[in-house]
Parts: structure tokens; C-alpha cells; sequence
């Protein structure tokens, strides 16, 4: 697996990680993230695996999942960078329908994500995939859905690196990330007093500028504003050993939002 691959998956796998806790007599004063067992350093960055985490999801208790699953399919777009981030979201998106084990989103999802994937030209390597995404979904077998998911990242990843379509790989994953960390703040915010600490990832935020800045073949304004708001969200999660504050939180929640409604928005 790469390690966009991996970036893809990293706020979905901190959301997951929440429940690692949520069903403790007591929560924790502080989450850390280097703590936990079920994550790997990547260019030392620490990334929660969400294979690993995501059979503890369903003991969040009183998180309403279906809040979260988006039924926006976004507009019919032409510029490949584009459909790169929606697909990365629409992936992130599939992890977020399956916790709320809505099958009709969830087939829809494995749909969007075939014709995303051709668009940029990589369908034939997911055709597999997204047939049994569709199928484990009917029959309702989450594990299943949630490892095809996986593998549907990997093989997107993997198909891109082979035409050396690198640059696109990278806008899969950063447009995951960005879902992610949405769906993240907001949960955090609405249910949790911990748990913002599994935002502290200033790393990962420069990690995905420097690769917005070897893009200048992409003269997108999108990719402008998102590299803006990678600016402006680091120092509020750059805290150092302070806690990532309510108010930051849900900063990053309204920056990180603004952005998704941008990706399946047309200019």
C-alpha cells in the first residue's frame, strides 16, 4: 500500500478510533494517537489503520451515521484532477455508508465510484470491486464491503502509479482526507469531549502542500483554495502538547466543509 493510500484512510481511521473509547466506563482526558496499537508511521507520520479499528465503530452508541452519508452526487465534471479529489471523497464516503449500514447508499456509492475511476481511466481496474461492493452490500456483510473498499483504493493507486499518473493518486487520497476530516470535526464536536487530538497531524498537512505545489500543470482554482485552507488549518492543529481547541475544531470543520461542497460543485 502507498502512502497516499494510507493518507487516504488516516481521519477516517482517527474517527474510528474514537469508539476505541466511547464505550469506557469514563473517557479519557487525552487521546494519543502514538499510543494506540492499531497504527503504522508513514514518512513519520502517524497513521491509524481503519481495517484495524473498525469493528469497534458500532460501540459509538448514539452517533447518528446516516447524518453523514451524502446523497449529492456531484456535478458531471471533465477535469481529471477534479474527478481525482470527488473520488477520493466518494471512497471516503463508502467507509462512512457502510458504519451506518445503509446498503442503497452504500450501492450507490460502489456505482460512483466505477464511473469516477473510468473517468480518469482506471475503471477496468476496479470493475471487480465495485460488482462486489454492490453485491456484499445487498447481502448487508459489512466486513466484506469495508475490505473491498480497501482494495478498491489500493487498486485505484496502484493502476495510476502505473501510467505514472502519480499526481492524480495524490488528489484521490487528499480528496479522502479532506471528507474525512469533515465528518471527523463534526462528530468530535457533536458528541465527544475528546477525540480532537486525533486531529494533530501537522505533518500530514505539509506533506499534502508540498505535493499541491508540484502541481503547477493544474492551473485549477480549486487546487488554490485548497492548498489556502491546508495553510490556514495547520496552525490550529499545530499545537504542539496543547489540546486542539472546541473552537478550532470546529474551524477546520467549516473550512474542510466549504472545500467538499467545492469539489462537487462546478465553477
Amino acid at each position: 500500500m502507498t502512502p497516499f493510500v494510507k493518507y487516504l484512510n488516516i481521519t477516517i481511521a482517527g474517527l474510528m478510533a474514537l469508539t476505541l473509547y466511547a464505550s469506557a466506563a469514563q473517557a479519557p482526558q487525552r487521546i494519543d494517537v502514538k499510543n494506540l496499537n492499531l497504527s503504522i508511521k508513514v514518512d513519520n507520520v502517524v497513521v491509524p489503520l481503519p481495517n484495524e479499528v473498525f469493528g469497534a465503530l458500532n460501540k459509538l452508541g448514539p452517533v447518528n451515521w446516516k447524518e453523514y452519508v451524502r446523497s449529492d452526487r456531484g456535478s458531471n465534471f471533465t477535469e481529471r484532477p477534479r474527478i481525482a479529489l470527488l473520488l477520493g471523497s466518494v471512497i471516503a464516503d463508502g467507509f462512512i455508508a457502510v458504519q451506518a449500514e445503509d446498503a442503497p447508499a452504500v450501492k450507490d456509492i460502489g456505482q460512483r465510484v466505477l464511473a469516477l475511476s473510468k473517468g480518469i481511466g482506471v475503471g477496468s481496474s476496479i470493475t471487480q470491486h465495485a460488482k462486489a461492493i454492490i453485491e456484499y452490500a445487498d447481502k448487508r456483510k459489512w466486513e466484506n464491503v469495508r475490505h473491498e473498499l480497501d482494495l478498491t483504493q489500493n487498486s485505484v493507486q496502484s493502476a495510476m502509479n502505473e501510467v505514472h499518473d502519480e499526481k492524480l493518486s495524490q488528489l484521490v487520497s487528499l480528496g479522502g482526507w479532506l471528507r474525512g476530516t469533515e465528518v471527523l470535526t463534526s462528530v468530535v464536536t457533536k458528541n465527544f469531549s475528546t477525540g480532537a487530538e486525533l486531529l494533530h497531524q501537522p505533518d500530514l498537512l505539509v506533506y499534502f502542500n508540498e505535493k499541491l505545489q508540484a502541481m503547477p500543470e493544474y492551473k485549477m482554482h480549486l487546487l488554490q483554495e485548497i492548498h489556502g485552507a491546508l495553510i490556514e488549518v495547520k496552525p490550529l492543529i499545530d499545537v504542539g502538547n496543547q489540546k486542539i481547541s472546541p473552537e478550532s475544531v470546529k474551524k477546520i470543520n467549516e473550512i474542510t466543509t466549504r472545500l467538499g461542497t467545492a469539489i462537487v460543485t462546478k465553477d
